[in-house]
């Protein structure tokens, strides 16, 4: 299939936008205590406040479906972006708790918007190349979160307000983001039709809506249990690492920081060369390949006698963990071939999903016993992956990529 000149310039510009969606993202969850010592949040309220934001995530996710199928994926990733940059600003910007409240749900609304229309023109564009590409766009996720943890450290460590750091940061967001989606690919381009051929993009488009009208999810319950179960995995390093190295293994609060740092790094490694691999190997055999190592790192935490031997087993994690999400949206893509933005946007849901049930699980098993055993929740949840791996395999048989009617759902 030939690549076009227009086609890497769409895949460049999305690029861009994973990137500043890394950026936003990670300035926002490393900022939190300031967050909430700037609105006098209590700790009793906090949580409630951290899980409106996947919540409210979740509808959007879904709601993008709707509207992707009246306009398009490029359409949406156009209009929210912007708006999470701002809603970010929004956060800095207020002195009372209901103003936080409003801010909070504003990002939770479109960063699951954003999230969705992003891997749907991902998965497109995949398509079009007919090679794997997920994992790039990814990795530039990964890269612009070490540089949102990066600006955010520098706002502390220059007592920089919420207000200034946000708001400069969105001053520079905003305007890049704007240049890229104006070469954000578009139906025509995804189709692989000529611009003139207006007839049969409109036919192609009715097709599609009636398709994610009548989208199954039996197909894709495997696949969202594999995205939860890498939410959770990637949830439990994000929020107990640093506390498990302190607390269980007696590191000093420096080096507690540093299981995180690597756990990103090789993420972002693992995603810049992980495409390739999915090239010469399979999906399948990446997957397979990434949960071994995932319930493997979480061993090797777990049994850690000492905190540099718990930051191996961290940062083995980055390398388990960074294949399997591109995958799941790469995997929807290939068995909806006609309704991939809405397998899309179902499968983001459970992102927020996995977020919201890790965090609390893992606490929860480690108050009741031991952070040790409270990681063996993630390392069992993330080998079960095997079990449903066969589900990113391509489709061998036409009628497998099908829609079936609403009825025999």
């Amino acid at each position: 299939m030939e690549v076009t000149g227009r086609l890497r310039q769409a895949r460049a510009a999305l690029l861009v936008s994973f990137l500043c969606q890394g950026v936003a993202f990670a300035l926002l969850v490393t900022r939190i205590p300031a967050v909430q010592s700037r609105y006098g949040v209590s700790d009793a309220l906090l949580p409630v406040f951290l899980a409106a934001v996947p919540v409210l995530a979740g509808v959007g996710s879904i709601a993008s479906e709707h509207v992707v199928r009246r306009t398009s994926a490029r359409a949406v990733l156009r209009a929210v972006q912007p708006l999470v940059c701002l809603s970010l600003v929004g956060v800095g910007a207020g002195d009372t708790v209901w103003q936080l409240a409003l801010s909070l749900a504003a990002f939770g609304l479109m960063v699951g918007a954003l999230d969705a229309s992003m891997n749907m023109l991902g998965v497109g564009l995949q398509n079009r190349y007919g090679r794997s590409i997920m994992l790039g766009f990814h990795a530039a996720f990964s890269l612009g979160g070490i540089v949102g943890a990066s600006l955010a450290w520098a706002g502390a460590h220059w007592h920089l307000s919420l207000y200034t750091l946000f708001g400069g940061s969105a001053a520079v967001l905003v305007p890049v983001v704007l240049a890229a989606s104006t070469r954000y690919a578009g139906p025509a381009e995804l189709a692989g039709a000529e611009p003139e051929a207006a007839a049969r993009e409109a036919a192609a488009r009715e097709a599609a809506e009636a398709a994610g009208r009548t989208l199954p999810w039996r197909p894709l319950l495997p696949l969202c249990f594999a995205m939860a179960a890498a939410y959770i995995a990637d949830a439990t390093v994000s929020n107990w690492s640093a506390k498990y190295l302190q607390d269980t293994l007696h590191s000093s609060e420096e080096l507690a920081t540093v299981p995180y740092n690597a756990y990103m790094v090789t993420m972002l490694l693992g995603r810049a060369l992980g495409d390739a691999g999915v090239q010469r190997w399979g999906a399948v055999a990446v997957v397979r390949a990434g949960a071994v190592l995932s319930a493997l790192g979480f061993a090797v935490a777990a049994a850690a006698p000492g905190p540099w031997t718990g930051i191996l087993g961290f940062t083995l994690l980055g390398v388990g963990l960074c294949a399997i999400v591109p995958q799941v949206f790469a995997a929807g893509g290939r068995r909806f071939p006609d309704a991939s933005d809405a397998a899309v946007a179902r499968l983001n849901l459970f992102n927020y999903v996995g977020f919201l049930i890790g965090s609390p699980l893992v606490g929860a098993v480690g108050d009741a016993g031991s952070y040790r055993a409270a990681l063996a929740v993630p390392l069992v949840l993330v080998l079960t992956v095997l079990l449903v791996s066969r589900a990113f395999a391509p489709q061998t048989r036409p009628e497998a990529a099908a829609v079936v009617p609403t009825e025999t759902r």
